[in-house]
């Protein structure tokens, strides 16, 4: 037969036609109203629900944290060193690449969704503060910012501009994270009074003057750019591209890098607030007497106050860098190794909670604790991708920050911060009033809270 021929009877002809183009229609509107992830098979996710974001700072760091967001939409890669740079480069080979952030956002902010930051840490608020101006959603590597007073103010403007924001202090969004709390919370053991945090940091040269020999620049390198706020300096490869975190001008030392990791954990446990009291002993800056505090000491001890909250007690917090670790505590047996990495210890009335960096491997002691202790109902939820990733699913979703938002980690930036600015005023106390963001019996410290930026560099305004 052919396609005009029929086998039913004419009565029953146009009864089976408007069927037949009924039923095509609907076909027809199916396939065009079928969801894209559909088409694509399962896990499939179109390319207008991925977030378009920029990686500012992505030869270091940066490129571990543009692969964790590596299923989204990478749209532009910036940094002031294209040698360094160059793989992650080739890994996003469709992304625009820049030098200077503020060309990228002149020239992309319409493509732009959200912006990782990964520079060092002089850089990170002049550029966050930039991003907030194009509304853009903000990641940035710890610590937040250089200066306590930038992140106050940075985490203010995020606020303002009602972005998504998060610091890169992934053990935040750990399991283990979770487990100290909820532990904590239920009393495990009892009520904590003191802390101790230790690091083997720095594994970079600190202690040292500055180099006084001279280096020409490399062609790939815009070392203006590198310098950014800080003061110029002749360029020399001591700073670039990993050791400038022991000088003064660029980074914040142990405490700086470390303590977003191991601070963290206390400071959302017991819920510490700022400060009351900061001071530090420590072996000598580098430096001369013509150039001191060059660079952070080799080895620090900080230690903090914090005043009662609530129905918790008041609490010290002791900080240890450069090899230092506190007493061996005395429920560990005496040929057992404390973690000479990294770790923290809480103490309460009733027991010690003790852990790694990160806030890796939780333990209770004394071991009996630990064996008798029966864990609590989970009262947080557990993140089941990565860090990063928890940062965009919120993007996304516009309903909700991620734990570690600006309005978290800016106060504990300030408490990390404040604790390098005490190292140098060794053996004197100094009484912080967070609400003023001064020391009230130290006003030659409070020039350190903030800094002077160098010509044309500042935070400006959202």
């Amino acid at each position: 037969m052919s396609d005009l021929e029929s086998t039913g009877t004419p009565a029953e002809e146009p009864v089976k036609r408007r069927n037949f183009l009924k039923t095509a229609a609907v076909a027809a509107a199916s396939f065009y109203i079928l969801p894209r992830h559909v088409l694509g098979g399962p896990g499939y996710v179109a390319p207008s629900d991925k977030l378009n974001i920029a990686g500012i700072g992505v030869g270091g760091m940066g490129n571990g944290n543009m692969k964790a967001l590596s299923s989204e939409n990478i749209v532009a890669l910036c940094d002031v060193d294209f040698a360094y740079a160059a793989r992650t480069f080739k890994e996003y080979p469709n992304a625009k690449q820049f030098k200077d952030y503020r060309l990228m956002f002149e020239k992309m902010h319409k493509d732009i969704d959200a912006v990782m930051i990964a520079t060092p840490d002089h850089n990170h608020a002049i550029i966050a503060m930039e991003a907030l101006r194009y509304k853009k959603h903000l990641y940035v590597q710890k610590p937040l910012t250089y200066t306590a007073h930038e992140a106050r103010v940075l985490a203010e403007s995020a606020r303002k501009a009602k972005v998504i924001t998060s610091m890169g202090n992934q053990g935040h969004s750990s399991d283990d994270a979770r487990l100290i709390n909820e532990w904590v919370w239920d009393g495990a053991i009892g009520k904590v009074h003191t802390v101790y945090a230790w690091t083997n940091r720095p594994s970079w040269p600190q202690g040292i003057p500055r180099p006084t020999d001279s280096m020409a620049i490399p062609d790939t390198l815009d070392w203006d750019l590198f310098t950014g706020p800080a003061p110029m300096r002749a360029y020399h490869s001591a700073y670039h591209p990993w050791n400038w975190r022991g000088f003064s001008d660029y980074g914040a030392g142990a405490l700086g890098d470390m303590g977003a990791h191991l601070l963290d954990h206390p400071n959302w446990a017991l819920k510490l607030g700022a400060p009351i009291s900061v001071e530090a002993s420590c072996t000598p800056w580098g430096g001369t007497k013509q150039d001191p505090n060059v660079t952070f000491p080799l080895a620090t001890q900080v230690t903090y106050h914090f005043a009662a909250r609530g129905d918790m007690p008041p609490v010290k917090l002791v900080w240890c860098d450069g090899g230092i670790l506190p007493a061996h505590p005395d429920e560990l047996a005496p040929e057992e190794v404390m973690n000479r990495g990294g770790g923290v210890m809480m103490v309460g009335d009733k027991g010690k909670l003790i852990h790694g960096t990160y806030g890796s491997k939780p333990r209770l002691l004394p071991d009996s604790l630990m064996t008798n202790y029966k864990r609590p109902a989970e009262t947080i939820p557990r993140i089941k991708t990565s860090h990063e990733m928890e940062w965009v699913r919120c993007c996304k979703d516009g309903k909700e920050q991620p734990l570690a938002n600006f309005d978290y980690s800016g106060p504990l930036t300030e408490t990390m911060l404040i604790g390098v600015l005490a190292s140098r005023f060794i053996g004197k106390k100094l009484l912080w009033d967070s609400k003023s963001m001064k020391f009230t019996n130290a006003p030659e410290a409070n020039q350190f809270v903030t800094r002077e930026y160098r010509a044309g560099w500042d935070l400006g305004k959202v």
